[in-house]
C-alpha cells in the first residue's frame, strides 16, 4: 500500500473549516503557528486574492511568512479582513 502525503491546504476547502482551523490555532498555537495557518488559509484561498485584497503585493505577502519573519499587525490585520474574518475578544 502506497500513502499519500497529507496536504492541509488540500482540507482547507470550505470558509466554515477555515475558519474552525484558525480558531483551533489561535486557541492552542504559538505565534510561529498562528503565521503559518494564516499562509496556508491564504494559499486556500488564493494567495493572489487574498494580497490583492489586503492591498498588498505578492512579493511582500510572501515575504512575511518566511521563518524568521516578523510581520506586522497592520498587515495580519488586512490578511484577517481580506479572508473576512473577524477578531474577537472573549472571556
Amino acid at each position: 500500500m502506497k500513502l499519500k502525503k497529507w496536504n492541509i491546504i488540500e482540507n482547507l476547502n470550505s470558509p466554515e473549516i477555515r475558519k474552525e482551523y484558525l480558531t483551533q490555532v489561535l486557541n492552542d498555537g504559538d505565534l510561529d503557528e498562528i503565521k503559518r495557518a494564516l499562509f496556508y488559509v491564504s494559499k486556500a484561498e488564493g494567495i493572489e486574492v487574498v494580497a490583492k485584497k489586503a492591498k498588498l503585493n505578492r512579493e511582500s505577502f510572501y515575504k512575511m511568512f518566511k521563518e524568521g519573519s516578523k510581520p506586522r499587525f497592520e498587515s495580519i490585520y488586512k490578511i484577517l479582513q481580506a479572508l473576512n474574518i473577524k477578531l474577537v475578544v472573549a472571556s
